[in-house]
């Protein structure tokens, strides 16, 4: 079974930020937008752990504008949460997903809310055999409890803890604590060959994964060549 982190490993959530934030000022570079989500992501992770991301973005938004010099009356606060429908897929997400799916179940596990997971599947063409969000959950990534909840929640399908593979881009969300819980974990670093850590909050130190591909596709070439 692979359960997957979606926004950054399956959708393009880094365009997706791009798209809105340069659409009101083009006055920031590109790495500046994403350095300043990270940093505000990860400010609201910490006074707010138990909130989905998208009941984040206003307050982040609030302080990216301030940075940046964006327009923050209420309808671009709130017009950033909303252009998640809009948030791409990458270019290689839909056709893997339906190659691993053949082999795998595919279950999402995600920071985002029930109405942001709604879009983000039907923007990969509804792959998933289930759905958990932080909304179900009541914790974000990277607290455990997102891990024990949907492997409790896997267990009625006769999975046991051995049988999942965490495939995620994220290693401030998910590969070190994946890793550190004992999973088997598999690294879409979706950053290969670009500097810093965009719109994901640094780490310290990169977790060595038990899998690592600069994309989706690559994974399921080796999923089917039995890797």
């Amino acid at each position: 079974m692979l359960t997957f982190d979606v926004v950054g490993t399956l959708i393009d959530f880094e365009t997706g930020i791009l798209d809105y934030v340069q659409g009101k000022s083009k006055a920031a570079s590109a790495q500046a937008i994403l350095e300043a989500y990270a940093i505000a992501e990860d400010r609201q992770h910490h006074e707010t752990p138990r909130l989905p991301f998208p009941s984040m973005m206003a307050p982040m938004y609030r302080e990216m504008a301030a940075k940046l010099g964006l327009p923050d009356a209420e309808e671009d606060v709130q017009g950033f949460r909303l252009s998640i429908p809009r948030w791409p897929a990458f270019p290689d997400a839909v056709a893997a997903l339906k190659r691993l799916r053949k082999h795998f179940r595919l279950v999402a596990m995600t920071n985002s809310d029930n109405w942001a997971l709604s879009h983000f599947a039907e923007t990969l063409e509804q792959p998933f055999d289930d759905l958990v969000t932080a909304e179900d959950v009541g914790w974000n990534k990277p607290d455990p409890q997102v891990f024990a909840y949907v492997r409790g929640r896997q267990s009625v399908q006769g999975f046991k803890f051995n049988d999942f593979l965490h495939v995620a881009q994220s290693q401030y969300h998910d590969i070190a604590v994946a890793k550190r819980l004992g999973y088997h974990v598999c690294w879409i670093q979706r950053r290969k060959n670009k500097p810093g850590s965009g719109a994901t909050p640094a780490v310290e130190n990169v977790v060595i994964p038990d899998y690592h591909f600069a994309t989706l596709a690559e994974l399921a070439d080796a999923a089917e060549a039995g890797r």
